[in-house]
């Protein structure tokens, strides 16, 4: 794994931290992965993914059970220390090899050009710079290297985009570690460069009621490159 290390040899932390949230967010994903049906998503969003992959804010590591066996090698960064230790048990379990560290999706501690693909599930309402994290993105991604995303955002009527802004500027990101209910993933990343691929509006989860967290995006992109493999 190209790990970049600080002159201590140690790998530079994140502060964030939301333990409150993070106990709530893991009994919930838990019960949503079968009761909510978020496992057949992850299946769809993980599908025919191959050589090594990192993800960005891997939160539990729910993800870790639905890489394909192609997958040589997964490197998950979770700077929030509850979720990463869940993370870290997870990977024990997972049929491929993942590495969960700390780190920030805005200063990843790799190499440049180091990955074949990168995962982006449920994060990209959280980083506190998503313009920064995506172009740590491009930076980590071998030429047309691929992303997949399954990202919450902006959706529904008038009367929910007006709450989801409303909620932005008041209490949810102060309640849900630094979540955002109203940026627009797909925007943002075709703002980063990337070529944005087949994409499709998904509910998050897709039983359940209509929250503001519901209006999802799942889809693929690349970092624009001489070769684009599809």
């Amino acid at each position: 794994m190209r790990l970049l290390s600080s002159a201590s040899g140690k790998v530079a932390r994140s502060p964030v931290h939301h333990p409150v949230f993070a106990r709530f967010y893991t009994r919930l994903s838990v019960n949503a992965e079968t009761r909510l049906g978020m496992a057949e998503v992850r299946d769809r969003l993980l599908a025919g993914l191959s050589g090594r992959v990192i993800e960005i804010g891997a939160g539990n590591g729910l993800n870790f059970a639905h890489y394909p066996t192609a997958v040589a090698e997964v490197v998950a960064i979770e700077p929030e220390p509850l979720l990463r230790k869940l993370a870290q048990d997870a990977a024990l379990r997972a049929q491929v090899p993942v590495d969960v560290v700390p780190g920030a999706a805005e200063a990843l501690p790799v190499k440049s050009e180091a990955f074949d693909a990168a995962v982006l599930s449920l994060v990209l309402c959280s980083v506190r710079d998503v313009a920064r994290a995506l172009a740590e993105v491009r930076r980590v991604l071998r030429p047309g290297g691929e992303v997949r995303f399954l990202e919450h955002g902006r959706g529904g009527g008038r009367v929910m985009k007006l709450t989801q802004r409303t909620l932005d500027r008041t209490v949810w990101p102060v309640l849900f570690g630094g979540c955002h209910v109203a940026r627009e993933p797909v925007a943002e990343l075709r703002a980063a460069g990337f070529e944005l691929g087949p994409h499709r509006l998904v509910l998050l989860p897709e039983k359940g009621p209509r929250l503001p967290t519901s209006y999802g995006t799942l889809g693929v992109a690349w970092r624009p490159g001489e070769e684009v493999a599809r």
